[in-house]
């Protein structure tokens, strides 16, 4: 059938589930210990310095930013289409549209994946990890194909 355009490759969308379920757990265990710890605080009395009940709420308030600190670590996350790259990082997030993305690293040492820029820039792709075994893969091979259509290729 001559004319007719091969079907866009699916939009891709993937986090990185492992990391967000160790991540809820280390978190989860930080809150309760560091609650446990706060209950007990007034109890145990130096007999130099006495601890308040604003001093049990601001150990508890510590302990749920470090918690929030860490299940932000989980937050980063990838979707792709065929417009472009959307990357959200612990720190950042990126949208970067395919003419600038040169190739779609994700080598077998690597613990992510990455996107080489024509710049010769790279871009941490935190959501892909090699943790996450096929579903990494999957979406790796799904950003390839987006890449390769944005360039009006097969791969």
């Amino acid at each position: 059938m001559d004319g007719v355009l091969p079907a866009a490759p699916p939009a891709v969308s993937a986090v990185p589930r492992r990391l967000r379920l160790a991540c809820a757990v280390v978190a989860a265990v930080v809150v309760v210990v560091v609650g446990i710890a706060a209950l007990v605080l007034k109890s145990s009395s130096t007999g130099v310095v006495r601890f308040e009940t604003s001093d049990q709420v601001a150990v508890f308030v510590i302990g749920l930013a470090v918690g929030a600190g860490i299940l932000a670590l989980g937050r980063s996350r990838v979707d792709a289409d065929a417009a472009g790259v959307r990357v959200r990082n612990v720190f950042g997030s990126r949208e970067l549209p395919w003419s600038v993305v040169r190739a779609v690293r994700f080598d077998r040492t690597s613990a992510w994946a990455s996107l080489l820029l024509h710049s010769g820039d790279e871009v941490a792709v935190l959501a892909l990890m090699a943790v996450d075994r096929e579903r990494a893969v999957a979406a790796v091979e799904g950003l390839r194909a987006l890449l390769a259509a944005s360039r009006g290729t097969r791969e």
